[in-house]
């Protein structure tokens, strides 16, 4: 896939995760979305066992900031030693680090209480956007984007795009499931994490093109 085409599909999906968390933040202030987030919340607690709990505070703790810092950590140590991409550290670092700071800002800005339903752990803080979703989409997501050129065959490709997708719903159902966030929270975290991470993606692909078309014209 050239560099052209991946500014592109970056961009668009930008686009659309702008447009999502638009509309799912305008709904969550005109109150017209509590029937759904009331609905998916009886649904997945409705499953809920002491076998289960214990998964699903496994996941939530995989997509805590605790662990997302100590993921990181080794992540950079890799990109940097092992593979020497600096380029590639820098977006890694601006990912997380943005998310982080996006996350913080859209939580003072909506401050949504968070689900008083039926609480299997004890939290603080607003709701909307789910930070735990925003974790795991662009720890994930980067991940994915970072080893993809590096994994030689189909299969090895898809099972990294398989675990990262099954990561990042695992850890947002288990948020609904613990009645910590609200399904809508989970789904605009989604959002917000997915335009930041095609933007960061988009910078870094402009980058590339550019220095490429520097090197093949002093080439010529």
């Amino acid at each position: 896939m050239n560099l052209k085409l991946q500014l592109i599909i970056a961009f668009i999906i930008s686009l659309i995760c702008m447009i999502g968390f638009s509309l799912i933040s305008l709904l969550i202030s005109d109150q017209k979305i509590i029937r759904f987030d009331n609905f998916v919340i009886a649904k997945i607690q409705g499953l809920e066992s002491p076998t289960l709990t214990t998964v699903m505070k496994f996941f939530t703790f995989i997509g805590s900031g605790t662990f997302v810092i100590i993921l990181s950590l080794i992540l950079m140590l890799f990109l940097y030693k092992v593979l020497h991409h600096r380029i590639e550290l820098i977006l890694f670092i601006a990912a997380i680090m943005g998310s982080a700071v996006i996350n913080l800002v859209l939580k003072d800005t909506f401050r949504r209480i968070r689900p008083d339903l039926h609480r299997l752990i004890d939290i603080s803080g607003f709701s909307f956007p789910s930070g735990h979703a925003m974790n795991a989409f662009t720890v994930y997501g980067i991940i994915s984007f970072l080893l993809w050129r590096h994994i030689p065959n189909k299969g090895g490709r898809s099972l990294l795009i398989f675990i990262s997708i099954v990561m990042i719903l695992a850890i947002g159902i288990s948020r609904i499931y613990l009645g910590v966030h609200y399904p809508s929270d989970i789904i605009g975290g989604y959002f917000a994490s997915g335009f930041w991470l095609a933007t960061d993606i988009w910078v870094f692909q402009f980058y590339k093109e550019k220095r490429y078309n520097k090197k093949y014209k002093h080439g010529e």
